[in-house]
C-alpha cells in the first residue's frame, strides 16, 4: 500500500525550475490520487502554456516514481485561479512592499559599465555570470542596455517571462535568472522610448521581478553616462563598477567617464578589464585607466575566435571552451571579484523613483 505522506515528501524534492522551490511549498500540489500501484498527481502551473512543463515530468517521474511499490505515475496539469495567483505573489514577496527592491539585501550587484559601445560589455556580462554560477554562486543577470539588448542571444534564452499577479518570474538557464527587454519584444523589434520610461524599465527589473535568494547580479550597463547611468545610481547605490575599456587611449578616455560617473553617484569602483587585448589593439590601455582611478587591473581578455563563436551560438565561452584563452582569461576575472566580497548589507533598500 503506497502512503500519501510519503508522496508527499518526495514531492517536497520537486522544484520549480523558475521559482526555485519546491511545489508544496509554493501550494501547486492540487491533488494525490492512490489507485493500488498508480498515483496520479495533478499541479497547478501558473500559466497555461508553462514552458518548462518537461521538467516537472521528469522530476515527479524521478522521486515519486522510484517510491517502493509505484508501478505508474501520471502527471496532470491544471492551471492556478486569480486567488491562487495572488497568494502565491503574496507568498513570494515574503511580506515586501511592491515598490522595494526584491533583491535579497546580501546580494552583490556588479555593473558592467563602459562609455563607449563596442568594447564587448554584455560579452563579459553573461561570461562573468557564467562563471560565478560555476563557482557555486546563485546568479541573475539584468540586461539593462534597453535599446542594445544582446542578453537573451548571447545566453539562447528567448523565452518569454511569466507574470504571476503583477510579479514578473524571470527566464532561466539551468540555474541563471536573466531579465531583459528582448525577452518581452518579437521579431527583434527596436525600442523607441525617451528617459523616463527607461528608468521605470530598470525599476521595473528590480522591484516586479521575482529574483529570489541571489548571492550576485550582473548588470550589463548601456554605454555612455546617460539615462540608465543614472537610474542605477539613484536605484541601487550599493552597486560596484566593473569598467570595461579596450587597449586604445579612445577608449580609455571615454570609460574613465563612465568611471567618475559612478562615483559621483555613489557607487563602488571594482576595477578595470582590458578586453580585445592584443594583435591588431594593442595591449596596455586597462593597466593605464587603472592606475589612473586608482583600482587594480582586474585582467585581460585576449581577442579570441572562440569568445566569438559561442557568443553567436549563444554560449558562454567558460561552458563551451573553457580551455580557451579568453574562457580563463574570464575565470579569473570572476575569481577576482568573487575574492573582493564585501561584508553583505543587511537593510532592505526601497525605491526612489
Amino acid at each position: 500500500m503506497i502512503d500519501r505522506d510519503e508522496v508527499l515528501r518526495a514531492l517536497e524534492r520537486v522544484i520549480d525550475p523558475e521559482l526555485r522551490r519546491p511545489v508544496t511549498e509554493l501550494d501547486m500540489v492540487r491533488d494525490v490520487e492512490i489507485a493500488g500501484p498508480d498515483v496520479r498527481i495533478t499541479i497547478a502551473l501558473t500559466v497555461a502554456g508553462c514552458p518548462l512543463r518537461n521538467s516537472f515530468e521528469e522530476q515527479v517521474g524521478e522521486h515519486v516514481g522510484s517510491l517502493p511499490g509505484v508501478r505508474r505515475v501520471e502527471l496532470l496539469f491544471d492551471v492556478m485561479s486569480p486567488d491562487e495567483k495572488a497568494a502565491l505573489t503574496t507568498k513570494l514577496r515574503g511580506g515586501r512592499a511592491e515598490k522595494e527592491i526584491s533583491l535579497d539585501p546580501a546580494t552583490r550587484v556588479i555593473a558592467v559599465a563602459s562609455g563607449k559601445g563596442g568594447v564587448g560589455k554584455s560579452s563579459l556580462t553573461v561570461n562573468l555570470a557564467a562563471a560565478f554560477d560555476a563557482l557555486g554562486q546563485e546568479v541573475g543577470v539584468i540586461d539593462a542596455d534597453i535599446y542594445g539588448h544582446s542578453i537573451p542571444h548571447l545566453l539562447g534564452v528567448h523565452q518569454r517571462p511569466i507574470v504571476v499577479d503583477r510579479m514578473i518570474v524571470p527566464p532561466v538557464r539551468g540555474r541563471l535568472k536573466l531579465i531583459s527587454i528582448g525577452n518581452f519584444l518579437d521579431d527583434n523589434a527596436p525600442v523607441m522610448w525617451r528617459g523616463p520610461m527607461l528608468h521605470r524599465a530598470l525599476e521595473q527589473f528590480l522591484s516586479d521581478v521575482h529574483w529570489g535568494e541571489l548571492d550576485t547580479v550582473v548588470v550589463d550597463m548601456p554605454p555612455g553616462t546617460g539615462d540608465m547611468a543614472i537610474s542605477l545610481g539613484q536605484l541601487l547605490p550599493r552597486a560596484e563598477v566593473l569598467v570595461v575599456t579596450t587597449p586604445q587611449p579612445l577608449a580609455q578616455e571615454v570609460a574613465s567617464r563612465a568611471a567618475t560617473m559612478a562615483q559621483r553617484t555613489g557607487q563602488k569602483l571594482l576595477g578595470v578589464v582590458e578586453n580585445m587585448s592584443g594583435g591588431a589593439f594593442g595591449s596596455g590601455g586597462g593597466a593605464t585607466l587603472a592606475q589612473e582611478l586608482g583600482v587594480p587591473l582586474l585582467g585581460t581578455i585576449p581577442l579570441d575566435a572562440a569568445l566569438r563563436e559561442s557568443g553567436d551560438a549563444g554560449t558562454p565561452v567558460v561552458e563551451s571552451a573553457p580551455r580557451s584563452e579568453s574562457a580563463q582569461a574570464i575565470v579569473a576575472v570572476a575569481e577576482a571579484v568573487a575574492a573582493t566580497r564585501p561584508a553583505a548589507i543587511r537593510k532592505p533598500l526601497t525605491l526612489i523613483s
